[in-house]
């Protein structure tokens, strides 16, 4: 039993050092919350932001989220090995992520949102085989969008929404099994909607809204997406006309592909969608015809209806 004590005043003592480390790394703490707080003489596991775990007292949350702090983030912090959660949202942390935040194989939630990261999302990231929650956005990361995210068997959300991500969306990704959520919006991303060909039945969001990309929806995505709910791919240049499959997606209550190229009819199919609440299409080139106004009017559940505006005009 003494031997377990030794380890565990050690593994603890690991985190101590750790969370020192990046406090010294912090060069702007307004409210004086860490400065005052994070000391060696109060127990790391009182800290705040700082969650610890009872029964073997490591180190599972760090929740510095709003509090202003303008840093980096010093290669220490792979040596939080039972951290679970890391949550640093909007702040000012900048630089790199180092390489070592891979050692962090138990993480389930990390959030980097609203921060000042600019440089490339690191493949490493596919180590992190537990990650849950992938949250990067509001920063101005660069590069591409590593495919070895794919890799996460147990990723639900992954948002990279506001960044200046460039290339193609790596079609992998939509090989997630248990993906519930990807937002990939306001970005600088370029080519087609990858086709999804497997059964995705958990997943709910997608928004790619405010990119670059181009060419038809894939028609056989929509035949394996039975809990899709939210579909936001407004603000880039897809073309040809709508497939459609999309309305055999029953669940959908948001529907938005305003200002892009696509032409043609709206297939009657979308009176299938009884949840719909808002459609958008404005600022294309569709034939919108009166006896469909009446038809997207007469959805039962519809609010919004955004349609007039379209380069062919209707009748």
């Amino acid at each position: 039993m003494a031997s377990l004590d030794v380890a565990n005043v050690s593994n603890i003592t690991t985190d101590q050092s750790a969370l020192l480390a990046l406090k010294a790394q912090i060069s702007y703490d307004p409210r004086n919350v860490l400065s005052n707080n994070w000391s060696i003489g109060t127990f790391v596991c009182n800290w705040v932001g700082v969650t610890c775990d009872s029964r073997h007292q490591r180190v599972t949350v760090l929740n510095l989220s709003y509090m202003g702090l303008v840093s980096t983030i010093p290669p220490h912090m792979g040596n939080l090995s039972s951290l679970l959660s890391l949550n640093i949202e909007n702040n000012s942390f900048h630089g790199s992520l180092p390489n070592e935040l891979s050692h962090l194989y138990n993480l389930q939630h990390l959030s980097f949102g609203f921060n000042n990261f600019n440089r490339e999302i690191p493949s490493w990231m596919g180590m992190l085989s537990k990650l849950q929650n992938l949250s990067l956005f509001g920063n101005s990361f660069t590069g591409t969008i590593p495919p070895s995210l794919s890799n996460i068997s147990s990723l639900q959300v992954i948002n990279l929404s506001y960044n200046q991500l460039l290339g193609s969306i790596p079609s992998s990704i939509f090989n997630i099994y248990n993906l519930r959520r990807i937002d990939l919006s306001d970005n600088m991303l370029s080519g087609p909607m990858p086709s999804i060909i497997s059964n995705m039945s958990s997943l709910q969001i997608i928004n790619l809204r405010g990119n670059n990309l181009s060419g038809p929806l894939p028609k056989e995505t929509f035949d394996n997406l039975p809990s899709l709910q939210q579909l936001q791919v407004s603000y880039n240049q897809f073309s040809g006309q709508l497939p459609s499959t999309l309305f055999k997606c029953k669940r959908l209550q948001y529907l938005s592909f305003m200002n892009n190229d696509f032409t043609g009819s709206i297939p009657s199919e979308i009176g299938n969608l009884i949840m719909l609440t808002e459609l958008y299409f404005d600022n294309n080139n569709f034939e919108v015809y009166d006896e469909q106004r009446k038809q997207f009017c007469s959805l039962e559940n519809i609010s919004t209806v955004d349609h007039f505006t379209n380069g062919i005009g209707g009748r």
